[in-house]
This record gives C-alpha cells, structure tokens and sequence, in this order.
C-alpha cells in the first residue's frame, strides 16, 4: 500500500509534502493490520479545496467498527447506526440551531458548506483505538491545524486530545468531548454551531449553513 499526495485535493499537496515519508511508515505498518477506515477514505476530509475550509471540527480517532468511519470525523457511513458521540452533537446542534434531527449520520454536506472534519488520527485497526501509530498521525494533523489558525479557519476543538491544538487558533470554541463520559459536563448548552458562525461573521466571512438532511 503506497501514499501519494494524488490521494489529496492539489491544493492540500503542498501541506502533506513534507510528511509523505511518515505516511509511508505508517501505511507500511498498516499493511500488517485490519484497519478502518477504507484505503480510499483516509483522505476523504481532504477532498474539498484547502481555501474552502473556514471552520474545522477536531476529533479523535475513527469510529474502530469496521463499516462506520468514512475519513470524516464523526460521520458514519450512510444507513449505519449513529454511534452515542454523533447522538449528542445531533442533540446538540437541534438546541443550539432549532432544526430537527438529521434523518442520517452523515456529515459530508457540512465537508461541502466549508466544515473540514479532522481527526488527531486518520487510521486505526478495527476494533481497537489509539493504534500503535497514532503518534505519527497526531504530527502529521499538528502541521495541518497549524496552517489553518494561520489562515484565520475558526475552531471547535471537543475533548483534550483536540484541545492540544487550540494553541494554534485565535479564540478556538472549546468544550468537552461529546462522548456520554463528558457531554454533560459542559458540551450541552455550549452552542458551537451559533458561536462559529457568529466569528465568521465578524471576520468578514459568510456564517456555515448547518442543516442537515
């Protein structure tokens, strides 16, 4: 199994460059191991245009059921059942925007609207989290929110392993991981949907359209 920056949209080629090397070492690890998601949705977040990301929504790891993870932080698949994380980010986001609940655990029409769903980790083995290389993974994803505080994208960053990033954006939206451990420590009621688009307004940019099918 081999990456090329052909698995990327051109204009991220120039941010994964100077990492092939790592994700070769990681590939050649994976070959060794079942993992999730698919070969052609590692780099699923990364198919939309670099300079159409205005917010970015930092996760984990992938769902480690074979068939959920899509390369999308916390999407499933189509028809897959929503895991207890996305169920709160729905309850959530139907008392923060007052939409009714999505019909699906599918997030790409947020992907489209300019929400970048990033992983700390692009990979994982079936059925296990915090793979042997997900420090490879978590450099490889620092170099990339760097790049993006720099370039003013608004931040939502859930839980502590995202919460390592937010040195690298200005007034990230912080709260605890959406998990049923933590949500109700602080992730309801935090109302990071209203609160991102309120920022992108203020910086000159129109606010994200949320609302799912």
């Amino acid at each position: 199994m081999k990456f090329s920056l052909d698995d990327v949209h051109l204009s991220w080629r120039k941010l994964f460059a100077p990492h092939v090397n790592t994700i070769q070492e990681i590939f050649t690890e994976l070959t060794h191991t079942e993992f999730t998601p698919a070969r052609e949705n590692i780099f699923r977040a990364f198919q939309e245009p670099l300079d159409s990301v205005k917010v970015v929504i930092v996760g984990q790891d992938p769902y480690p059921q074979e068939g959920d993870a899509h390369g999308l932080a916390f999407s499933v698949t189509q028809g897959r059942r929503i895991p207890a994380s996305l169920r709160n980010i729905f309850k959530e986001y139907q008392d923060d925007l007052g939409f009714p609940p999505p019909t699906s655990g599918l997030l790409s029409p947020w992907s489209r609207e300019g929400v970048l769903l990033l992983n700390r980790v692009l990979t994982t083995e079936i059925g296990k989290r915090n793979a042997h290389h997900a420090g490879h993974w978590a450099e490889v994803t620092e170099d990339l929110a760097r790049h993006l505080g720099e370039s003013g994208v608004v931040a939502i960053l859930w839980g502590s392993s995202a919460q390592s990033l937010s040195k690298f954006f200005q007034d990230p939206i912080l709260s605890p991981h959406p998990s049923p451990l933590s949500a109700y420590r602080g992730f309801f009621g935090s109302k990071p949907f209203t609160r991102a688009n309120s920022m992108l307004v203020e910086r000159g940019s129109k606010p994200i359209d949320w609302e799912l099918p």
